[in-house]
């Protein structure tokens, strides 16, 4: 039973999320997403076709990288 559930987390991870779906997640909007994979500034991202999707483990490891405890991180 364990290792079914720790195949469907893994699964879950890999699971691809369209734009829309990351940009509802994060409160920003979809442009926003577009302007950071222009400058190369966002989250991994995936085109397959014409279509941009995000790995749910990349997104939840760039939300990690992203962390802070304190505002007066940012600057480092």
């Amino acid at each position: 039973m364990t290792e079914r559930l720790l195949n469907q987390s893994a699964l879950f991870k890999d699971k691809l999320i369209p734009e829309t779906q990351l940009a509802d997640r994060w409160g920003v909007s979809p442009r926003t997403l577009q302007a950071q994979r222009l400058r190369g500034s966002g989250c991994p991202f995936i085109v397959i076709g014409r279509n941009v999707r995000y790995r749910l483990s990349d997104v939840i490891a760039f939300e990690e990288q992203n962390r802070l405890r304190s505002t007066s991180e940012r600057g480092h």
